[in-house]
């Protein structure tokens, strides 16, 4: 683990936005404006960032509510993040951020809610600050962005089962996930610099960020954050922590050197629908470093922080759902409306008839509509909802590593709901219609954004 740098005059701080009222199955992004900070100048060599309930101050359960992202932007720019991995950003020895209580911040946030019951929380984030003048003089760094999906609002792709057992974004995105490759996957250095420090975000199935340099027709890598999965079951959860560089670490790039990142994940067991790849790096301007082209450099880092507790809730055990497979059929039907958090048709929960499998026939769809987040809803209080193929029976208990888009045959709605364009994760439409292609069987599925839903149907023969 790498542990905090301490200096002379250095202040430990701690701020908090909020409280912030949490609806139920939210999923939306919201933005933060009066951020609390220092109110004199100085440098940040440190950022903690975390969730609490706005009660007791205790962390939610990762299956319960979490902390989808969170940046905080600074003068315009995205400088500090935060997703369920919980990355702490610690500037090596000798360095700092500058800061000035006129620089303007701002937070965009995505609080996911997996239940239907309401929260409040705040927002904290703890600061490692050094007042002008109180302590010793660092070098001055700046931050780089880098994201493969574009820097924007909420820049994803997907990655689907199978894919050789191993997919890297963009690298490897075909036509339909070309369009999602975003600027930001690539930087030219405009002078000589020096990076000093660099870390990764990525999502459940995510292995590592790759961190590569171009000059010229060469191309080397510099650093590959790392992906460590707690969880026994793999790499299917949040339970995991990212490597961050070493405080060593100097990467010297000269001026139009070309800096890119690529996010590779393990396909192997499950899709993964809306995925990330984000490296938040720091350089600084006359400072020595290795020049990779002539000398090693070692790309491994450290993680900040080890297994977390609310992330101790796995699923996967033993439950009350039906297996769907054993069921009879239920009416023959073109239509489910998905209501209360519950699908009309299919839906395991139920005790009654409307729990066994509605049918179709072959070559035929079910159109699903999502009365949970209609257009004239706000997208804060709408509750969007997936079909999203699971492997039968999909009945177990719900956790963070349970149940898995990992049907055998792939099959996704996107999140049914309506919201601002390019800045949600909606799909700005709510209903959609199971393939025409499917063949005859029994096919499970479970709401993504709230993994307790879970439902089933049946292809029958013409």
């Amino acid at each position: 683990m790498i542990a905090a740098v301490e200096y002379p005059g250095v202040q430990h701080l701690r701020y908090r936005y909020g409280p912030i009222a949490i609806e139920p199955g939210q999923n939306s992004i919201e933005a933060g404006f009066d951020l609390p900070k220092p109110d004199v100048p100085g440098v940040i060599t440190r950022f903690a960032p975390n969730l609490v309930y706005a009660g007791d101050g205790s962390v939610p359960r990762v299956d319960v509510l979490h902390l989808h992202h969170g940046v905080w932007v600074v003068d315009g720019y995205p400088t500090f993040a935060a997703g369920e991995e919980k990355t702490i950003l610690q500037l090596p020895q000798g360095f700092g951020l500058p800061y000035k209580p006129s620089d303007t911040w701002l937070l965009s946030y995505m609080i996911h809610n997996l239940t239907q019951e309401p929260a409040s929380v705040y927002l904290t984030y703890d600061i490692d600050f050094i007042p002008a003048g109180a302590g010793p003089a660092l070098t001055p760094v700046e931050p780089l962005w880098m994201d493969v999906a574009g820097l924007k609002a909420y820049p994803v792709f997907d990655a689907l089962k199978g894919s050789g057992g191993r997919y890297t974004f963009p690298d490897e995105a075909g036509k339909a996930q070309r369009a999602k490759v975003g600027a930001a996957a690539t930087w030219r250095a405009p002078h000589d610099v020096t990076l000093v420090a660099a870390s990764g975000h990525l999502h459940p199935g995510g292995l590592w960020n790759d961190l590569d340099v171009t000059r010229g027709v060469a191309t080397k890598r510099i650093f590959r954050s790392q992906a460590k999965y707690f969880e026994p079951a793999g790499a299917v959860s949040w339970d995991v922590a990212m490597t961050v560089s070493k405080p060593g670490w100097r990467v010297a790039l000269k001026a139009g050197d070309v800096l890119s990142l690529h996010t590779t994940y393990d396909t192997r067991r499950a899709s993964w629908y809306e995925a990330m790849g984000i490296s938040v790096v720091f350089f600084a301007t006359g400072v020595p470093g290795a020049d990779p082209f002539a000398q090693p450099v070692d790309t491994t880092g450290q993680l900040t922080h080890g297994h977390l507790p609310e992330n101790d809730v796995h699923g996967g055990g033993p439950f009350d759902f039906p297996d769907a497979r054993t069921l009879p059929d239920g009416t023959r039907t073109a239509a489910i409306a998905i209501r209360g958090y519950v699908y009309g048709r299919g839906d395991m929960a139920a005790t009654n008839a409307s729990g066994r499998p509605p049918v179709v026939r072959a070559g035929g769809s079910i159109t699903f509509k999502n009365l949970d987040a209609t257009r004239g809803m706000p997208a804060r209080s709408s509750a969007y909802h997936t079909i999203t193929a699971c492997r039968a029976p999909c009945n177990r208990a719900t956790g963070i590593a349970y149940p898995l888009a990992d049907g055998s045959v792939t099959f996704d709605s996107g999140e049914l709901g309506y919201g601002p364009p390019g800045v949600t994760p909606a799909a700005n439409r709510n209903t959609w219609k199971t393939p025409k292609s499917l063949k005859p069987g029994t096919y499970t599925y479970f709401c993504r954004i709230h993994p307790f839903m879970r439902g089933s149907f049946r292809v029958a023969r013409r």
